[in-house]
């Protein structure tokens, strides 16, 4: 079983950074693929970015392209998500997700392991 404990989120003023972590406590981490997901009040879940098992392959939703990075430290079971240039609209719980076909895809079905959530705000 993986565990998935998200951290790094909180308010922030439009144009701010905020870097988000996700631990995991699983022992082949490096066998996953990673990715973000975020969900604003009303709304659904959306996919935001992920990186692949290896890490040589990222992907990313239109929205936040130039803005945010995605990595991953394996020797550290750590996914990374930076957000630059952040804007009001990018307020959201972001979850974090591991999948163990380890391709970074867009699909949230293709993940199989969940993280609680971190509450990012960014007010204009």
């Amino acid at each position: 079983q993986v565990q998935l404990v998200e951290s790094g989120g909180g308010l922030v003023q439009a144009g701010g950074s905020l870097r988000l972590s996700c631990v995991s406590s699983g022992r082949i981490f490096s066998s996953y693929a990673m990715s973000w997901f975020r969900q604003a009040p009303g709304k659904e879940r959306e996919f935001v970015a992920a990186i692949s098992r290896i890490g040589g392959r990222t992907s990313y939703v239109d929205s936040v392209k130039g803005r945010f990075t995605i990595s991953r430290d394996n020797a550290k079971n750590t996914v990374y998500l930076q957000m630059n240039s952040l804007k009001p609209e990018d307020t959201a719980v972001y979850f974090c997700a591991a999948g163990r076909r380890g391709e970074a895809t867009m699909i949230s079905s293709e993940y199989d392991y969940w993280g609680q959530g971190t509450q990012v705000t960014v007010s204009s």
